[in-house]
């Protein structure tokens, strides 16, 4: 009769096991994952030299609408519909841009929320602050990039 040791044949099984366990998800990936619509596939991120002072920007305006409505001033909607016009005139069909830059607005007014609650004479210099670095972005993104 022939005698099997079944103290070799552990780590053999455990081998086997650990295999079939980590083929198991890539083997199974392969057999029914239909092939990608064209929906599935990211479209070309776009992005133009310029995109870093426009998010930062698009901060700023962000920054400007939470303190202006904050402390009541005249006009506080002027900004949010600066950044829709932003964002319809630079991002068009490009979603990827246009969420990068509404992140950035929203990161901006975020900001000040956490900070300010009330109108103080900090909120104020801050608000001034910032609508003069929004003027200067402004210039520097129109005179170096404009047509």
């Amino acid at each position: 009769m022939l005698s099997v040791s079944t103290t070799s044949m552990i780590p053999v099984r455990r081998v086997f096991l650990s295999l079939l366990v980590l083929a198991g998800p890539t083997m199974a990936q392969g057999k029914n994952t239909p092939p990608p619509q064209e929906e599935q596939i990211a479209p070309p991120i776009v992005s133009v030299p310029y995109d870093d002072k426009l998010a930062r920007f698009a901060e700023v305006l962000g920054s400007v609408h939470y303190l202006r409505t904050l402390c009541k001033a005249a006009g506080g909607d002027e900004w949010r519909n600066g950044m829709q016009q932003l964002l319809d005139s630079e991002t068009g069909n490009e979603q990827l841009r246009k969420e990068k830059l509404t992140a950035a607005f929203n990161r901006g007014y975020r900001a000040f929320a956490s900070v300010y609650t009330d109108c103080t004479p900090a909120a104020i210099v801050a608000e001034e602050r910032y609508r003069n670095e929004g003027a200067t972005l402004a210039t520097e993104i129109t005179s170096r990039f404009g047509n």
